[in-house]
């Protein structure tokens, strides 16, 4: 089976690709190399992004430059292929508010050039959303407990309201997107699922301030650096390892389940941000120094996925969890501690 992953040189679609080579496939990263994100961590920009490239190489991974935005060049990169992974796209809450065109482009335009291609060549496509589709209004029913903010009921399903709350562009790019997913499916009888995915890590995960907080707390925390935490650390999220929603993509291709999906740990993988902290300190054996700052607009403070749906239709059930992801991930940040060299570390 030969893939197409759209930001394949990604945290998530690089691990895509490495999970489809170890199973005998064929993989295609198509990606723009685009060290945005990058750029505002901190890291070694270059080294963080040629890491990754040349991993995927190493795998035996073919990749083909090229931006989501761009039709053309997407559909030629896509011939031959059986199934479109699309994980491209602009997530940060934070970026989509200083850059809204941007993230509209990205995230918004890339998806239709995406379901368009799938459309044209005939093959099924699966695209990663995300839980801030729901919006934060379930901040107004929360209990506050003290290591973690407590919801009834403990997890959401897919039925929940969605855009309630305080809205950002990031917020209106992915349900955008969605829709349009859902339109190719009821139109043209597109196979194509909606994942909406919860707190992803592992390695390979450049994470920041702005993006990827389980990576950006463990590497802080082992390079003792401040950990910051934007309001009071009791939000809550059911983290989900890489590898596991590598099989969430795999198992739709297995089922051609069409839909919307709730992709998380569900329950007994849900952890709070001081929790997390708490469980770096017992793995690395080092005390994270922890700031406080502002709680963020539109963040969310509770979500944790019932992933029943995905488990019934899919066939689909994570494995990992958050004690063994995060172990993995501290001995990927020990070993590569080199990428994570810069001038500063504080997110501008």
């Amino acid at each position: 089976m030969r893939v197409i992953v759209t930001g394949g040189c990604g945290f998530l679609g690089s691990n895509v690709c490495k999970y489809l080579i170890e199973k005998g496939g064929e993989a295609v990263a198509f990606d723009n190399l685009t060290k945005h994100e990058l750029m505002r961590t901190g890291y070694s920009t270059e080294d963080a992004r040629n890491y990754t490239l040349g991993c995927l190489k190493a795998l035996g991974v073919e990749f083909v430059k090229g931006d989501v935005r761009n039709l053309v060049d997407l559909q030629r990169a896509a011939k031959g292929c059986d199934y479109i992974v699309h994980t491209a796209a602009q997530p940060a809450m934070t970026i989509s508010i200083e850059d809204p065109e941007m993230d509209f482009t990205v995230n918004t335009v890339g998806t239709f050039n995406v379901l368009e291609t799938a459309r044209r060549l005939d093959i099924p496509m699966a695209h990663c959303s995300t839980i801030h589709v729901y919006g934060n209004k379930i901040n107004e029913i929360l209990v506050e407990d003290e290591t973690r903010f407590l919801c009834t009921p403990e997890t959401i399903d897919e039925e929940y309201p969605v855009n309630q709350g305080t809205h950002t562009p990031l917020h209106a790019s992915k349900r955008s997107a969605e829709l349009y997913v859902q339109t190719f499916i009821d139109t043209y009888g597109l196979d194509a699922a909606i994942f909406r995915l919860t707190g992803i890590y592992g390695p390979w995960q450049f994470g920041g301030e702005d993006h990827g907080w389980g990576a950006n707390f463990t590497i802080r925390t082992i390079l003792k650096k401040p950990v910051t935490i934007y309001g009071n650390g009791k939000q809550v999220r059911d983290i989900l390892y890489a590898s596991d929603v590598a099989e969430a993509f795999q198992a739709f291709c297995n089922t051609r389940k069409s839909g919307i999906f709730n992709i998380g740990g569900g329950f007994e993988r849900s952890i709070s941000l001081v929790e997390c902290l708490k469980l770096l300190e017992e793995i690395t054996d080092i005390r994270p120094t922890i700031q406080y700052a502002a709680e963020r607009k539109g963040d969310l403070r509770y979500f944790v996925c019932d992933i029943t749906k995905a488990k019934s239709l899919l066939k689909w059930t994570p494995r990992v969890n958050p004690r063994e992801g995060i172990e993995k991930l501290a001995s990927w940040v020990k070993e590569n501690i080199q990428l994570f060299a810069g001038k500063t570390l504080a997110n501008k």
